[in-house]
């Protein structure tokens, strides 16, 4: 039997629509949580991490608390966190300087490595692994569905901008907002279907004679 795909183009898409409508005034909160507190040291490491890591929550299923981003436990990710982020740096950056399209795949395939990293708590190098090991087949579909919300954004800003003066910047402000809540909420459905272990299919049983 022909295994089924764990992500689908348009199945993301909806699925992420829905989560951010139902997440719309927690993301915003968090995030006016983490830029009040973003001056004070060690405890703005942990909330910056909640924030790029915010998927995993999301994926949970459950609208989220705002308050999720003080949560210790980010902060215990501290030293993994900056060892991934320098392994991620000094690799893609190389990569991209060879005619950009190594560089955007080798980003893909490591897209998810921040939340397997407090997900799981792993190693960094291990999230690296598992990451590119959980996106393999589906690169295609994970660009595709950037390059779509890139274009949403670009079309509002696009219509936003014929407005003039003050109300059509803070139009855009808000789209930017939606769309970035829309982009965190993809990603916690692609994270979420793409790290679920695979159920094996039961034993065919053979009937008695």
């Amino acid at each position: 039997m022909a295994a089924t795909n764990k992500i689908t183009y348009v199945g993301v898409l909806s699925e992420g629509l829905t989560i951010s409508v139902k997440n719309m005034a927690s993301i915003a909160g968090a995030v006016v949580l983490w830029l009040l507190t973003i001056w004070v040291p060690y405890i703005n490491v942990g909330t910056t991490i909640a924030i790029q890591t915010m998927p995993v929550e999301l994926s949970k299923g459950k609208v989220i608390s705002p308050l999720f981003i003080f949560d210790e436990k980010y902060r215990k990710y501290m030293g993994e966190y900056f060892t991934l982020t320098g392994l991620i740096c000094m690799s893609v950056f190389p990569a991209l300087l060879f005619m950009l399209v190594p560089g955007i795949i080798i980003s893909i395939g490591w897209s998810l490595a921040y939340y397997i990293l407090v997900d799981k708590g792993v190693a960094p190098g291990e999230a690296l692994v598992r990451s590119n090991n959980a996106t393999s087949g589906y690169k295609w579909i994970i660009f595709g569905i950037n390059v779509t919300i890139g274009i949403i954004f670009m079309i509002l800003a696009k219509i936003f901008g014929l407005i003039p003066g003050t109300f059509g910047t803070i139009m855009i402000l808000i789209a930017f907002i939606a769309v970035s809540v829309y982009a965190l909420s993809c990603s916690a459905v692609m994270y979420r279907n793409l790290t679920a272990e695979d159920t094996p299919a039961p034993a065919a049983t053979t009937a008695e004679a």
